[in-house]
This record gives C-alpha cells, structure tokens and sequence, in this order.
C-alpha cells in the first residue's frame, strides 16, 4: 500500500463488541476470520483512511478473574449495561496476556483476512500495542522478572495494593504518576535493556500484521516521567530515551509503519521528536468541550510541523460519548474542526450513529441505543467534504469586526489550498449570532467574479473579487454554524 496520507482519518472500533453486534445482526457467530463483505464496505467509505481495530490481543484470564470481583468496576459495567449478564464481562483488552489475536476473535488468520478485506478497500490496518505494562499471568513474568519493576517484601507487606507476589519476586502493579496502581496488570522497566530489545522484537512482530500502532500510554516511557514515577526502585535513567531506541529497529524492519501515542500532559511535541508519527492532541479535545473560540485561537498557533503530527478527536474508548457531552450544535462546530484541521482525525465507531453510552472496554456487548439518522448524515456529508478540503497549504485566517460589533471574536477560520483547489472554513465557535469580514487569504481574487459553495449545505454565494481582495469574505453565523467553502 501507498505511502500513509499527510492528514489519515482514523475509524476506531472496539473489535469484541463490534463482532458482537454483527453476530447479532446476522444472526449467526461472526469473527474478524468472516465479516462480510458489505460490512467492511459499509466502514470503509470515502474519506476513511484507517481503521483502528481496538482490542484484538489475547486478553489474560487473571485478569478477567480481578475484573469480575471488584465492585467498582461491575457498579460500571451495570451502568453502561443494565441487563448485564456474567458472559458480557471478557476482561480487558489492555490486560495484555499475549501479543496474539484472540481464538474467539478469529485468532492470527482471523487477524489476516480483516487485513486483507480493508486492503482491497484501500483502507489501512491500526492495532495496539501497551508498552507501560502486562497481564500478571504474562509469560515473562516468570521467565523473564528483570523486565519488570521488581520491590521487596517490606515494599508487599507496606503496601499491598501496589505490589504484588510472582513467585520468589515482588512485582510493582503498572500506575501512572497521578492515579493509583492498576489491580489488574504488572509494571514494567522501561529502563531495562532486556525490555528495550523485547519490544522493538514484539512491535516489529506487530508490525507484521498492520500499518500502523497504536501506543498506549506512550509518555509513561519517557525517561523523566518514569525516573519520577519509579524512584529509587529503577535506578537513574539510561543515557538514551527508550523510544529512540526501540524505533530505530523497528523503522528498520517497518519503514513505512505508522506509529501513535496516546499522549497527555502536554508531551506530544517530546514525542514526536522521539519518534512517533502522531499523538493525541487531548488539549484541543479539552478546549473543544469546555473553552472558547479564543482559547483554540491560541492552540492553533503552534507551528505546521506541530498541527501535522496531531491526532484530533471529540471522542474515543477513553472519553465520554460526543452525543452525552457535547450538545449537538455546539457538537458539530467542533466536529467540522475537527475534520479540516491539519493532523490526524479520530472518529469512534457509533459516533456518527449518535450513541451516548460510554462502554467499558471490558464488555462485550455494546446497549440497545436508538441510532440517529440525522446525525449519521451529517458526520458522512462531513467525511465526504473534508477529504475534498485538507490538501496543500493550510493558514488559520484573520476575521475583523466593527467597533459596535466584537462578535468576530466568537470566530474561528482557516484556509486550505493548492495549485488547484481554494478553501476556506468558518465557524462561529459561541452561543450567539457572528458577524465579520473574514480576510481573504490569496491576494489574485480581484478582477473576477467568484462562486463560494458551501460543501455542507449546498449553497452557493457569488461575490466580487475586487471586494473580497480588498475587504474580505462578509460573513453572518448563527450560534455554533458554519462554512466549508470552495471557491470557483
């Protein structure tokens, strides 16, 4: 397959109930080995570049056991699912046991023949990869202690929660620096050199079977932020920074592998110098749901090199469903910016459909939820407009006001264009109605009528270019609306 596109759009599914609900469906048990043919072409429709297939590895039979006696997980699981029965809890898919496509998904050929399905279609292969941790019942947890952060009894007996007893050694659970330790899984040393060289081998191997990977936690590896979270049980970091390390392998088994972290706390340009392709862009997300046309003004005027390794999104495994959190005009301003932002663009599977149930990701049935048509044939014409639009040189644009009128403010709009195609994208990111004169971004529009057609809606406005040259796109929003605009 070609080379990955400047600006991929990303379909995430969360493999197990997906299957789940083709099952049902068809009434007949589906796995990725036989999803039929309409199915895939019903995912991969114009405007999808990638399909990030959420939870295909082994998931550890430990640590479904934890899962199915701790009352704070099952109090969600029965909120996500009030009719939860004990054969809809399967264990979670970042409780790693193996690094092999799961039997009951359709095991490695299963894996192969989704591959070659979104192949055919033109559409590329995302898969997972955890690096902070693994299932307790992990094979190297016995055969292989010294990849892992390794206490002592006095650490066990002080505190239980965070370690626990493989054999003759004390293991930490995986945590973050902020949270407390995950029950369910073992941490691992990102310091050890014998983990460096395991994990070029299994991303390599991963590499084998997709296009890209996503990495989980990817800041957790970072020499400063794991010294800080480990201490004195790890020692000083090594000279290198571990993924550096690990990708100069794995680039050169997999040079055209695209690798993504999930990245918080404002790392994602350390990442990208250290490697990765993207990185979730989670302050955008922030400022999209709770901040102000301002506030995202001064997010996008961080640098072309920055914007292009960003993955945008308004919802994901992690994060509340778009359709719960974001009301729906306010939700599809930030939809369109999303979409003809430069970067990456993550959209979830039932996002378009409208679903507002968060669901665990260790279930595996997803709740009967109404679909919206409506909002389905929104987030399609969206699809379908945004590839037409994000191409070439991209510019945020200046909008100016009157001195009895500052509503400009409440204003977003940049630009997109090439040898070929002009764009301009508007949107009126506030509760009230906006009024402004956009600037006009390419200084040959005078001496000819323009057509502007609106890719969304269908409208088209004819407008003078000596006007727009000289004063710019006049322009009238009501609250949370917006133009894709082609020019002619």
């Amino acid at each position: 397959m070609s080379e990955w596109p400047d600006t991929p759009v990303i379909y995430e599914i969360g493999t197990w109930p997906w299957l789940t609900g083709l099952s049902r469906r068809f009434g007949r048990p589906v796995t990725l080995a036989d999803v039929p043919g309409e199915v895939w072409d019903e995912i991969a429709v114009p405007g999808i570049d990638a399909v990030w297939l959420m939870g295909v590895w082994e998931r550890s039979p430990a640590g479904l056991a934890l899962a199915q006696h701790n009352e704070d997980l099952q109090r969600s699981f029965r909120e996500a699912l009030p009719d939860l029965a004990p054969e809809d809890v399967v264990g979670s898919p970042y409780c790693v046991r193996r690094y092999r496509a799961d039997e009951r998904l359709g095991g490695p050929s299963g894996l192969a023949a989704a591959r070659a399905a979104l192949r055919g279609r033109g559409v590329r292969l995302i898969l997972d990869y955890v690096p902070n941790h693994v299932a307790p019942d992990h094979p190297a947890v016995s055969l292989n202690p010294e990849w892992f952060v390794r206490g002592s009894a006095e650490d066990l007996a002080a505190d239980p929660r965070g370690w626990f007893g493989a054999g003759e050694h004390v293991v930490a659970h995986g945590r973050d620096p902020f949270f407390p330790p995950w029950p369910d899984v073992a941490q691992l040393n990102a310091f050890a050199p014998g983990l460096r060289d395991a994990t070029a081998r299994v991303l390599g191997d991963i590499g084998d079977q997709c296009d890209g990977i996503r990495c989980d936690m990817a800041m957790l590896f970072t020499n400063e932020v794991f010294a800080r979270t480990w201490g004195r049980w790890v020692g000083p970091a090594p000279e290198e920074e571990f993924w550096p390390q690990v990708f100069a392998r794995v680039r050169a088994r997999h040079p055209g592998l695209a690798l993504i972290a999930e990245a918080y706390w404002d790392m994602e340009w350390t990442l990208q110098q250290q490697g990765f392709d993207f990185c979730y862009d989670k302050r955008l997300y922030d400022r999209l749901v709770h901040e102000d046309a301002g506030s995202l003004r001064k997010h996008l005027a961080a640098g072309r090199d920055f914007q292009d390794g960003l993955v945008r999104f308004l919802e994901n495994h992690d994060e509340p469903r778009a359709a719960a959190t974001l009301p729906r005009p306010r939700g599809r301003a930030a939809a369109v910016a999303i979409a003809t932002l430069p970067g990456a663009t993550l959209w979830h599977d039932g996002q378009f459909d409208g679903r507002r149930t968060r669901l665990p990701v260790f279930l595996a049935r997803f709740p009967d939820e109404p679909d919206d048509p409506e909002s389905r044939d929104f987030h399609r014409r969206l699809l379908t407009a945004a590839a037409t639009v994000r191409g070439g040189e991209w510019h945020t644009v200046d909008t100016r006001g009157w001195p009895d009128n500052q509503s400009h403010h409440d204003l977003l709009a940049w630009s997109w264009h090439d040898e070929e195609r002009r764009h301009l994208v508007v949107i009126n990111f506030g509760d009230r109605p906006a009024q402004a004169r956009v600037e006009a971004p390419w200084p040959d529009l005078a001496g000819r009528s323009w057509e502007l057609a609106d890719l969304l809606d269908g409208r088209v406005f004819t407008r003078d270019g000596d006007e727009l040259a000289e004063s710019g796109l006049y322009v009238d929003l009501s609250p949370w609306d917006f133009h894709l605009l082609t020019f002619r």
